[in-house]
């Protein structure tokens, strides 16, 4: 009998020290994981980055568009083929500098007189087509334009738009 108690006593001896180098294992295992992570934050954080930082150009914001309607609508005449026509425009100026479009009232009789003439020079049957009426509007903003850098120094608008256009 003295025989079966010592291998059970080297059994019951053994499974403690085998159990203690697990747990050893594991401890040493998870400081080990707990080490190269916290090198890692640590290498995040304190590495600085070496590249110069690239400054992104923000793109100018355009300024909101500021409208000056010039009332009451113009009525042109025209006398074609013997007839009587009628051109009846309403007429929005258009900038984007609200102290420029201030100091642009001061000038709006010089400026409706300058478009009375525009219109009243043009030719009738060119203002019935789209290409016409497009090229009307040019040549009133380039007008505008030209007409307020002489008496302001600035062009002040950005464009004349039509709102309304009867031929007849």
């Amino acid at each position: 009998m003295a025989k079966q108690a010592q291998p059970v006593e080297d059994d019951a001896q053994e499974k403690p020290a085998k159990s203690r180098k697990k747990l050893f294992i594991l401890i040493g295992v998870g400081l080990l994981a707990l080490l190269i992570s916290a090198g890692g934050v640590a290498y995040f954080l304190l590495s600085g980055d070496d590249a110069p930082v690239e400054e992104v150009a923000a793109e100018p914001v355009k300024q909101e568009a500021i409208y000056q309607p010039l009332d009451p609508a113009f009525v042109v005449n025209y006398a074609v083929s013997g007839r009587q026509r009628y051109m009846q425009v309403s007429v929005v100026l258009m900038g984007r500098d609200a102290a420029g479009m201030a100091k642009l009232n001061q000038h709006l009789p010089l400026i409706r007189n300058q478009l009375v003439m525009l219109f009243g020079s043009e030719e009738f049957e060119a203002l019935t087509t789209a290409e016409g009426k497009q090229a009307l509007r040019d040549k009133a903003t380039l007008a505008v334009k030209a007409l307020l850098e002489k008496e302001v120094g600035d062009p002040v608008i950005e464009s004349v738009l039509f709102t309304n256009m009867v031929l007849q």
